[in-house]
């Protein structure tokens, strides 16, 4: 797939904590208890010394915070951790998608003096004041202000990222004027991939519940010119090949990662091609984790704990095997079937979120 000479992106996932309960998060059983197979891992700063040697951030162009079950502004060393690489490397771009519910005004004021311009958060809210908390459950819309304020009066660049659903639709234009107003350079109606599963499968609604189990909102698509498009394709594809497992078999991979020569680290410090294929290992409604077929590629955990170097990962052979696995006939029959469903030519629902 690559060599690690190659890598020019890393995509870190420093934690696995949230203040947060969004309803279609891995992290929440759907919004109520929190995911039974994982350990609210974190990365320290001292671990990611370890895993980032200065000579290797200075191959790199990208970092970025984000990951699948977390939010970086709540762990402990987010701060320090942007700071060790913006002191490796001048010039690398530094970035972090958050729900912007935590930290006070001068940890902001921080952030953006260590991204100067080579560097933008992505401000993850979805609605206003009343309507924000309806997905992401548990974030305050004071908190919130208070961090986009208190970054961008600090001369930070940033992003406002607004999934859209049915509950919030009607205020996608004026989040896009407060967002001009209080010097957000850009605002993206997302167009958000959550009504396809991770079974693949189409719904028309989700309902959420809270951490108590009691059900909240009924999260439903917005209107048309809001809808992620490859919805549409969904029932297209159905038609050519019979069934979306049908189409995943024969779908041919254009890899994102490896086109961007993107490593993704996670919070227990694996390294792995990507969010999505890291994103197989911990299901909260599997009893048995173990069932999904990434871990056909990862026989031993401890050997892709990039703690122990980098080089030690490589030499697995791990993502080797996973292109190698794009060649067989089917997924029954070794072809990696998340690559199919994030990567596959003609069904990404992941690009159409911006489009």
């Amino acid at each position: 797939m690559y060599k690690l000479e190659d890598i020019k992106t890393i995509h870190l996932e420093v934690t696995q904590n949230c203040q947060a309960s969004c309803p279609m998060c891995d992290r929440n059983c759907n919004g109520e208890g929190i995911n039974p197979h994982i350990n609210l891992d974190e990365l320290t700063y001292e671990d990611c010394v370890k895993i980032f040697p200065k000579k290797f951030i200075q191959q790199l162009d990208t970092m970025y915070m984000c990951g699948n079950l977390g939010d970086p502004i709540i762990a402990k060393d987010t701060l320090e951790i942007f700071e060790y690489f913006r002191w490796a490397n001048p010039n690398i771009w530094l970035s972090m998608n958050t729900n912007a519910g935590a930290r006070d005004e001068i940890w902001w004021a921080q952030l953006a003096k260590t991204f100067g311009r080579m560097g933008a958060v992505i401000f993850s809210v979805d609605g206003l004041a009343d309507t924000n908390h309806l997905y992401r459950q548990g974030v305050s819309w004071k908190a919130v202000e208070r961090s986009m304020d208190a970054f961008i009066e600090s001369g930070g660049r940033a992003r406002w990222d607004f999934l859209v659903f049915e509950h919030n639709q009607h205020q996608v234009e004026e989040a896009k004027a407060l967002s001009e107003q209080k010097g957000f350079e850009k605002f993206v109606a997302k167009k958000t991939g959550r009504f396809i599963s991770s079974q693949s499968v189409k719904k028309e609604q989700h309902q959420a519940v809270n951490r108590k189990g009691k059900e909240t909102t009924l999260l439903k698509k917005p209107e048309e010119r809001y809808q992620n498009k490859a919805i549409g394709k969904y029932d297209t594809l159905i038609e050519k090949y019979g069934s979306m497992d049908a189409y995943h078999d024969k779908a041919v991979i254009n890899c994102k990662v490896k086109k961007e020569n993107s490593l993704y680290i996670t919070a227990e410090g694996l390294a792995m091609p990507c969010c999505w294929t890291a994103g197989r290992m911990y299901k909260w409604w599997h009893k048995d984790p173990k069932i999904e077929q990434i871990w056909d590629f990862i026989p031993n955990k401890s050997a892709l704990d990039a703690r122990n170097g980098l080089d030690k990962v490589f030499a697995t052979g791990i993502f080797d095997s996973i292109q190698d696995s794009w060649s067989k006939p089917s997924c029954s029959q070794g072809k990696l079937k998340v690559c199919a469903m994030k990567c596959g030519a003609e069904f990404d629902p992941f690009a159409e979120q911006f489009k």
